[in-house]
């Protein structure tokens, strides 16, 4: 299958030789970022595949500045969208298996919240024992269609028996917005789930659920919206401008991410700060990605032994970061990832169960 087959090649825009738009390859780097605009909304209910305009947003992310960031991106264009909503999740996987073998992070924008199955599907292929961590304000687990669709995608995944998961975290969800009984199930099956007020006024709550991510999805529904919608399923609640700027960098910091979807964005909103808003999402985005390769490989970590009641737990914090983990081993990989408000929580004897967990 030929690449060229797939997207329509984004137009051209003109940038200056310190705006992002300047550094950008023609081709699919190694090791790089790759861009992947979607008009495919046939997921939702009533949802159309009409070919749409992100020539809007390119122009606001190509002028953004592109600082020292050495980490080579592309711009591979508008996917096509297949015959049927079926046909484009195959297209997606394609496309996604060609970054994935070229270790570069495909970000797929637009396009409805169910492509999330196939940024994961397309990963699966690649990796095993993959960490998924979701902001949506809606938990959605129906069965009810066999197509792949906004409700029912999350439950192919975590019911599936050929995908191999080892973590979920659901991020930003609103209570009022969803199901008890799905709440609870998650809860029940002891997933990560912390709701829209946990991730208010600042990202030291939740950060430890994107640190080892390997695919991040974002439902544009999670933030609140601005004139005409910054999603098609406008809310008056959510993320606000900031913080959600403040998230995508966190999900490019992730030291394991190797996928990014951006969903059900309202792409024929006539409030331009719609768009500006997406195009600096994307650029603090790629700023995490470019930060975290940046590090250095060589770690050393601060051990703090905290005792509560007869029993004493270890939190490392890594030295050039900042970040905290929890356990004593030596190898860094087998420490979890956890956060300073958790470590003094401890100290005052309250050990978050989430911890414990084997």
């Amino acid at each position: 299958m030929n690449i060229e087959d797939l997207l329509f090649p984004p137009k051209h825009i003109k940038s200056e030789k310190w705006q992002l738009g300047n550094t950008f390859v023609s081709d699919i780097p190694e090791n790089g970022i790759a861009l992947i605009f979607c008009s495919d909304y046939r997921g939702l209910n009533n949802g159309l595949a009409e070919p749409q305009d992100f020539n809007l947003i390119r122009k606001q992310l190509y002028q953004l500045s592109k600082l020292d960031f050495e980490t080579p991106i592309c711009d591979l264009g508008d996917l096509i969208s297949g015959k049927s909503h079926a046909d484009t999740h195959f297209i997606v996987q394609e496309i996604l298996s060609l970054c994935h073998y070229k270790k570069t992070i495909p970000i797929l924008i637009g396009g409805s919240n169910d492509l999330a199955f196939s940024l994961f599907s397309a990963l699966n292929f690649h990796e095993n024992d993959l960490s998924y961590t979701q902001i949506s304000n809606i938990i959605s687990l129906s069965n009810e269609s066999k197509e792949i669709n906004e409700t029912n995608f999350l439950s192919k995944i975590l019911s599936s028996k050929t995908f191999s998961l080892k973590n979920y975290h659901h991020l930003g969800y609103q209570k009022h917005l969803n199901a008890v009984d799905s709440v609870n199930l998650m809860k029940e099956v002891e997933f990560d789930i912390r709701r829209l007020a946990e991730m208010m006024n600042s990202t030291e709550r939740t950060e430890p659920f994107f640190r080892r991510a390997d695919l991040v999805t974002v439902n544009c529904d999670a933030v609140e919206s601005l004139g005409d919608g910054f999603s098609v399923n406008p809310q008056v609640n959510g993320l606000n401008r900031r913080e959600i700027c403040a998230y995508m960098k966190e999900i490019g910091l992730s030291e394991n991410l190797k996928s990014v979807g951006i969903f059900n964005f309202n792409v024929q909103s006539a409030e331009f700060l719609n768009h500006q808003l997406l195009a600096q999402m994307i650029w603090h985005l790629v700023e995490g990605i470019n930060i975290q390769k940046s590090h250095p490989v060589e770690r050393q970590f601060e051990k703090y032994w905290v005792m509560i009641e007869d029993d004493s737990y270890a939190f490392q914090r890594d030295t050039f970061s900042g970040l905290w983990y929890f356990g004593e081993e030596e190898e860094v990989k087998k420490l979890l990832p956890c956060s300073r408000l958790e470590y003094e929580a401890a100290k005052k004897g309250h050990l978050d169960p989430r911890l414990l967990r084997k």
